[in-house]
């Protein structure tokens, strides 16, 4: 019996709160038989036995039938019924019933649900405080026991109420512990099987991209050639059968990455006509191949540039007009696109994709997003597709911050309506966008290489045979000479003899895969191809191996199956022009978009970067190579990049204004980003990011840095111009070929020597950024004080307080910062500023030469983000005291003009 009761009580197939019931509910008839003895009379042993009964067979009936909670709720009462007759005659709070009572508390609790517990917890205690408030007011109600049996009892009823909690709750917390390990195996399992399934279609997608682009390859060679019309018509279909299979696969592995939470939406900055002008030459032809009229009606006023993910708005308004084509069997097809203003930097713009189809039921309509459900089946079945293009369409909006939703009426045709917020690149409006001018007609025409390179020598790195076939016969009317390698130690040892041009790599291959090689061949010591553009000739696909070729170092990126057109446009590129000879039929401008060429840049060993609010003049930044992050400045109309879409005087008119504006660190995101692409430039990144306790910038450069080997994140300790002389001193050092380790060493011992202080004008923003409170900012303006703030160890304190007006309390600050001249470095001096008119800067400057003469002083205005904390009319004076080891780049920042 006892053996079955615990087989049953570690079953994990009987749900957790049916087995907490039968535990609990033991524990409590186990607790009934020790109250027993309590009984003084007959009545109190009649009435605890009757009620150990009556819950045996509650328990019994309530499991049977399954209603658990009745059970629950029955035994409940009866103990709300037992407990105050136990209390009265087994001696009322002399005796050891009082004890007991927590059990009638925790019995509740664990076994009632939602109101029902909450009134059964709320009768536990009245009915407890009656009992003792009885018994204390009518003494006469409760049965007398000896002094003695009052603290047996007591003592007993402690002791034993202790043991049974303890046995409960050890109960409770094993199968509290056996829930939660079942509960992470069974996650472990899901991360498994979802990872397997994240291969699967990883591999399925690369495996049969490899057949598809021979396929396509190929079949491109025969329609090149003159072929009877039937073999050019078996080609055309053959090509547009594996078009056809190309969207399928890409179909399900983006259904595959949405659910997995990989797919990633990588905003950009794009054309709009150059993005309108792609989708056009991919429709009309099939609009018109079934006799379709394919109408365009573009808002004029919109922006001629924006920034959102072009690659994922293309996909949403292809599948959406390939569905319109699909369905419609006579009349037309029409993509129209509208913008209205947001903000100042944000526009709001709805793509409608109207067809004159079948249309489709009103009952289905609610249906139309589920992945594999195609309405209308019947009348559907001869039209190809998986169902997986709307509900991909559904969730891509979504992930973009968008709404979709569509209007149809059964066999009269359907408007899908796409709204979309895109923050604005250039406000240039795109102007007059007709279908007529943009419709490249090239059905008919002969192939033309687009360029001929003779002199020109490349290498092609594949483990495939076919495709190594397909990539030289499709550049052969290029005459350029072409090595082939079957593996990344071929391609090492051809590279170790011979100088290429370009270098076309595959990613996945066996033994050494493409980024290994690429590697290698960058540190090969005796090779002849260190700095040779290689570009990743891939059939893994997707937008989110971009950013992974791009940070390990790849020149470009093409997807597998390739045409011979977006081959040609991605070798032509990179390869050097004193070798390349355009043709006269096609100009490079008439090259279709559709590869993606990383900037060629000759990488530096170490790159020193830092973020927007390090305040350095542009000519210094500019000299010493150094790229910054932008913080965020958020406002009432928006979130604006520090200084690239909104400068601090912007800003201050905004705030004067008596609206809010405050500083926001880059997000994690942001900054995987920015050192993806610098390590395009670099081989190592050191970024030096502002004091970790002002701002959330050094945790989230941190957190992207994980994802990057070669990422070293430093802590400056200040911030504005005194961070930014931190950063000069590590970029020279870089400049000049220090090791890292010395650079992250000179970094850390200059913090030392970095006067950091500021004088506040107005503490408003102070308060307003959460700083100081409204008391201490109603003092200050009160009193006229101006609080100087100090940065030590990272931290922003108050380092004293000026009183009186501006130029009284200006002067007192000027005066006790210069105090010790004897330490001050005076090659270099920033005067960091927001909102101050020329007559106060005269003044500072003309103070500060009065009191410490400086060889080279610069008036730097302080950017968006740390104006939005400092606030009109605030400034400081950063300079370095005397350090000679890191006095050397002085002497180049001295030939810059002051700004």
């Amino acid at each position: 019996m006892i053996k079955k009761w615990f087989a049953i009580i570690n079953d994990h197939r009987i749900s957790l709160y049916d087995r907490m019931f039968r535990i609990v509910t033991v524990i409590c008839m186990f607790a009934l038989v020790l109250i027993l003895p309590m009984g003084r009379s007959i009545w109190n042993i009649l009435v605890l036995a009757v009620s150990l009964v009556a819950m045996g067979l509650i328990v019994k009936f309530s499991i049977q039938r399954g209603r658990i909670q009745a059970g629950a709720t029955a035994i409940s009462v009866l103990l709300l019924l037992m407990f105050p007759i136990s209390f009265f005659t087994a001696g009322g709070f002399y005796s050891g019933v009082p004890e007991w009572f927590i059990f009638c508390f925790i019995y509740v609790c664990i076994t009632l649900h939602g109101r029902r517990m909450t009134v059964f917890f709320i009768l536990c205690m009245v009915e407890t405080l009656l009992c003792y408030g009885f018994a204390f007011y009518f003494p006469g109600l409760v049965a007398q026991n000896t002094q003695q049996a009052s603290f047996f009892d007591s003592a007993f009823s402690v002791v034993m109420v202790g043991m049974l909690t303890s046995v409960l709750l050890m109960f409770l917390n094993k199968m509290y512990q056996e829930e939660n390990k079942l509960s992470q195996q069974q996650k472990k399992e899901i991360e498994e099987l979802n990872r397997a399934e994240n291969h699967f279609f990883s591999s399925m997608s690369h495996e049969i991209r490899t057949p598809i682009n021979t396929i396509i390859g190929l079949n491109e060679i025969i329609l090149r050639g003159d072929v009877p019309e039937d073999v050019a018509e078996n080609a055309r279909n053959i090509q547009g059968a594996s078009k056809m299979l190309l969207t399928l696969i890409n179909d399900t592995l983006d259904l595959s990455k949405i659910k997995s939470g990989k797919m990633e939406i990588v905003n950009v900055s794009y054309e709009t006509g150059a993005l309108f002008s792609e989708i056009v030459n991919m429709i009309w032809i099939k609009a018109r191949e079934k006799g379709l009229e394919f109408k365009l009606n573009v808002d004029s006023s919109i922006p001629s540039m924006l920034c959102g993910d072009e690659v994922r708005i293309k996909q949403i308004l292809i599948n959406l007009l390939n569905n319109a084509v699909k369905y419609t069997s006579e009349g037309s097809v029409t993509l129209s696109v509208r913008c209205e203003r947001r903000s100042l930097n944000q526009v709001r713009v709805w793509y409608s994709v109207e067809d004159t189809g079948m249309g489709m039921k009103k009952e289905n309509i609610p249906y139309i997003f589920n992945a594999f459900r195609r309405v209308d089946e019947e009348k559907n079945r001869y039209i190809e597709g998986t169902g997986l293009g709307l509900s991909i369409v559904q969730q891509l909006v979504e992930m973009m911050g968008g709404q979709i939703s569509v209007n149809s009426v059964y066999t009269k045709g359907s408007t899908f309506i796409v709204m979309l917020d895109q923050d604005i690149v250039d406000e240039k409006e795109l102007g007059t966008f007709t279908l007529a001018s943009r419709i490249k007609g090239r059905e008919g025409e002969l192939y033309h290489q687009s360029f001929e390179a003779p002199d020109a020598h490349i290498l092609v790195v594949d483990d495939n045979d076919m495709n190594l076939m397909v990539v030289s016969k499709l550049l052969s009317e290029t005459k350029i000479q072409i090595d082939t390698a079957r593996s990344g130690g071929e391609c090492l040892k051809l590279t170790q003899n011979h100088h290429y041009d370009c270098i076309l790599m595959d990613h996945l291959m066996p033994e050494m895969d493409g980024i290994q090689c690429l590697h290698a061949l960058r540190a090969q010591p005796v090779g002849l191809c260190q700095d040779v553009p290689v570009i990743a000739l891939t059939a893994n696909a997707g937008s989110d191996n971009q950013l992974l070729y791009r940070k390990e170092g790849f020149s470009g990126y093409l997807a597998k199956p390739v045409s011979g057109a977006l081959l040609e446009a991605a070798v032509l590129s990179v390869l050097p022009k004193e070798l390349v000879v355009l043709s006269e039929e096609a100009s490079q401008a008439d090259i279709e978009k559709g590869i993606l060429i990383f900037e060629q840049v000759k990488r530096r060993s170490i790159m020193v970067t830092t973020d927007s609010v390090c305040d350095l003049p542009g000519s210094l930044r500019k000299k010493f190579g150094i790229p910054v992050c932008p913080y965020y400045v958020c406002t009432d109309d928006g979130r604006f990049l520090d200084e690239q879409e909104l400068k601090s005087d912007e800003l201050l008119l905004h705030i004067a204004q008596g609206r809010k504006g405050y500083s926001q660190a880059p997000e994690v995101e942001d900054y995987e980003r920015f050192f993806a692409e610098k390590l395009t430039e670099a081989q190592n990144i050191i970024h030096i990011s502002m004091a970790k306790h002002v701002s959330e910038g050094y945790q989230n450069a941190c957190e992207a840095a994980k994802s990057f080997e070669n990422v070293t994140v430093i802590d400056s300790g200040h911030l504005s111009s005194s961070m930014g002389l931190i950063v000069l001193c590590a970029a020279y050092m870089a400049e000049h070929h220090a090791a890292k380790e010395e650079i992250v060493e000179a970094i850390k011992r200059m913090n030392r020597f970095i006067s950091s202080a500021f004088i506040i004008n107005n503490t408003h923003m102070l308060r307003q950024s959460g700083r100081i409170s409204k008391k201490v900012q109603v003092l200050c303006d009160s009193l006229l004080l101006h609080p100087v703030l100090v940065l030590k160890k990272s931290r922003m304190v108050v380092g004293g307080m000026k009183m009186g007006g501006f130029y009284r309390a200006a002067k007192s600050y000027i005066k006790r910062t210069l105090l010790d001249t004897r330490n001050i470095d005076r090659r270099i001096l920033f005067i960091t500023y927001s909102g101050m008119d020329e007559k106060k800067l005269q003044y500072i400057r003309k103070l500060v030469q009065q009191y410490c003469p400086f060889e080279r002083v610069y008036m730097q205005k302080a950017s968006s983000a740390i104006a939005s904390n400092c606030g009109p009319g605030s400034f400081g004076l950063l300079f370095m005291r005397r350090d000679d080891s890191t006095a050397s780049f002085f002497h180049v920042a001295e030939q810059n003009q002051a700004e």
